[in-house]
């Protein structure tokens, strides 16, 4: 049995000896035969430098160095692309998920039968907001999308190689990586785990709003289907106040008040249009992301003995 282990790298240098050391160790306890793949997700510190002397000095290693920051779950899906193991196991470098999780996963994989086994946070790391924000992240998500996505999964899981071989079937150019690996199919399992805050989240609000956009768009046409019913409704109480406005003038000849209403309620419907047509906006923008058939990401160099021989 052959083992790839795939991880990104983006302001990682603090971290890259230590994952080195401990997925080595974990990696030699499972399989003889094993790779690790180390994605340099364009960052901005000395994570490739340190990450290229490591496939120097060990052929196990190699590092696929992308020619810009395109994001983590896209770098991940290159990274996936590279392996050739028939166990493949992805985790974050930071340290926050624990490299010995594998023997676990692997133990887990093994009894349950199945094809994936992903992590579970038992308690969502983070404040107050990061807590609040990632709940409402995930019922947002299984509202519009109609998915039971499993809410607080980590990055890390391990996965078969018939399972990763339908998961780079996907041609999306704009990626979600957690709404992947579900809609992939297949048995998936569970397995809680205690994630580790060892470092400050790159993730502004900024991103993840931005990811919570993508993420609905991508997977879920409800949005514009609640576009045609929103104006469905306010077409027919529009009837309703008309008909009564015909009916005051022609029974009651009475004079109309309430032009600070009449106003409010102009901006209102304004604003309903143009975050409706807003909307419609994000969809185009992501279509044209699809049909314009850039690749996910562009590999400047590959390092590692056994990739260039």
């Amino acid at each position: 049995m052959s083992l790839s282990i795939v991880s990104t790298l983006y302001q990682s240098a603090a971290y890259i000896d230590e994952l080195y050391h401990r997925i080595t160790d974990t990696a030699l306890r499972l399989a003889e035969d094993y790779e690790i793949i180390l994605v340099n997700d364009g960052s901005p510190d000395d994570s490739l430098d340190r990450a290229v002397q490591l496939s120097e000095l060990d052929d196990h290693v190699s590092v696929v160095d992308l020619s810009r920051n395109f994001g983590e779950h896209k770098a991940i899906m290159t990274g996936l692309a590279h392996t050739r193991g028939d166990l493949v196991f992805i985790i974050e470098s930071d340290l926050e998920e624990e490299p010995e999780w594998l023997l676990r996963f692997a133990e887990q994989l093994r009894r349950e039968r199945c094809d994936v086994v992903y992590g579970i946070q038992d308690k969502r790391k983070g404040g107050l907001f990061e807590r609040w924000s990632g709940t409402w992240f995930y019922r947002l998500f299984r509202l519009f999308a109609g998915m039971e996505l499993p809410e607080n999964m980590v990055t890390a899981r391990l996965m078969t190689r018939r399972y990763v071989d339908a998961l780079l079937q996907f041609e999306d150019r704009e990626v979600f990586l957690f709404g992947l690996l579900y809609i992939t199919g297949f048995a998936q399992q569970p397995h809680v785990v205690h994630k580790h805050s060892s470092s400050k989240t790159t993730y502004t609000l900024r991103r993840k709003i931005s990811l919570a956009i993508t993420s609905i768009t991508l997977f879920s046409n409800a949005p514009l289907i609640a576009i045609f019913y929103i104006g469905a409704i306010i077409s027919f109480a529009a009837c309703i106040c008309i008909a009564c406005l015909v009916v005051n003038r022609m029974l009651f000849s009475g004079t109309l008040s309430g032009w600070a209403s009449l106003m409010a309620s102009l901006w209102l419907i304004g604003g309903m249009v143009i975050s409706c047509v807003g909307v419609v906006g994000i969809y185009l923008s992501k279509t044209f992301s699809e049909t314009k058939r850039r690749p996910l990401t562009i590999v400047r160099q590959i390092y590692g003995k056994r990739r260039n021989g």
